[in-house]
């Protein structure tokens, strides 16, 4: 599992030294191009959202988890996997000068990044940590909202990073979280691929698991607010199966989709 930590974050401060151009014209997200996975792939579009700022956008999610998260003015918000900052400041439109809004990445360079853009925004109620979301630097019972964008499929314990959002959620508050998720089984040279994994596919759960991940640490009112199937491009797929794997794993049953969930800490 440490293993898999530092491929992630040695990965994510290669990419938070670039911008989202940067990072979709180059085939991996990082300044020496691996021919792999494009990290980009999976983004939807920010641009129209309140608070969206251009240089805080590195095209890494794949969801829009604010939209759904019910956030209120005087929130207390918490992101997930900030990045440079795209959600948290799209939060921070929506709880206004009264909320709070903190943001936590692993990613030293990313820290640095999400920090330079709140201080030329002049935000004094956004902050950035750098920590773990398998044991978050967070109170009980301190946000109102936690959202994430397609990162804790990069989580190796599943389980411990859904606890850990129980405890630091106030009674009464929720998460809405986009991430990728497997119906079916991938090939396993695509499971077993560092690249992969840190490009959010190797370490997606089932479906079902990852639901089951959520129920088990006592959250309520569960649902699925969107879902969309992700195709990864042959030239990508290309890279990882011969021939005769693409075409089976084309013909099966397995799908790797982003869903955006909620539940509730009753």
């Amino acid at each position: 599992m440490n293993r898999l930590k530092e491929i992630v974050r040695n990965k994510y401060n290669q990419i938070a030294l670039q911008s989202k151009d940067q990072n979709q014209s180059s085939c991996c997200g990082s300044t020496s191009c691996c021919d792999s996975m494009d990290y980009t792939i999976m983004a939807d579009d920010y641009s129209d959202l309140e608070g969206y700022q251009k240089d805080a956008d590195l095209g890494l999610g794949c969801g829009l988890p604010t939209e759904f998260a019910d956030i209120s003015i005087g929130d207390t918000v918490i992101d997930l996997g900030s990045g440079a900052g795209n959600d948290a400041f799209v939060a921070r439109s929506i709880v206004g000068s009264e909320g709070k809004v903190f943001g936590l990445d692993f990613a030293g360079a990313m820290i640095t990044k999400a920090r330079e853009n709140a201080t030329k925004l002049g935000f004094d109620n956004v902050s950035f940590l750098r920590g773990d979301i398998e044991t978050m630097p967070f109170d009980d019972d301190l946000a109102d909202v936690i959202v994430s964008n397609c990162v804790l499929n990069l989580v190796p314990d599943k389980a411990k990073a859904f606890r850990e959002i129980y405890r630091v959620l106030k009674k009464g508050g929720h998460f809405c979280v986009s991430d990728i998720v497997i119906s079916g089984d991938l090939p396993e040279t695509l499971k077993k691929d560092a690249e992969m994994y840190a490009g959010c596919v190797a370490g997606a759960s089932k479906i079902e698991d990852y639901l089951d991940h959520i129920r088990a640490q006592g959250f309520e009112q569960i649902e699925i607010k969107k879902e969309k199937k992700i195709y990864l491009p042959d030239s990508i797929l290309e890279n990882y199966l011969g021939s005769s794997e693409l075409s089976k794993f084309k013909e099966s049953e397995t799908g790797i989709f982003s869903i955006t969930v909620v539940g509730k800490k009753l």
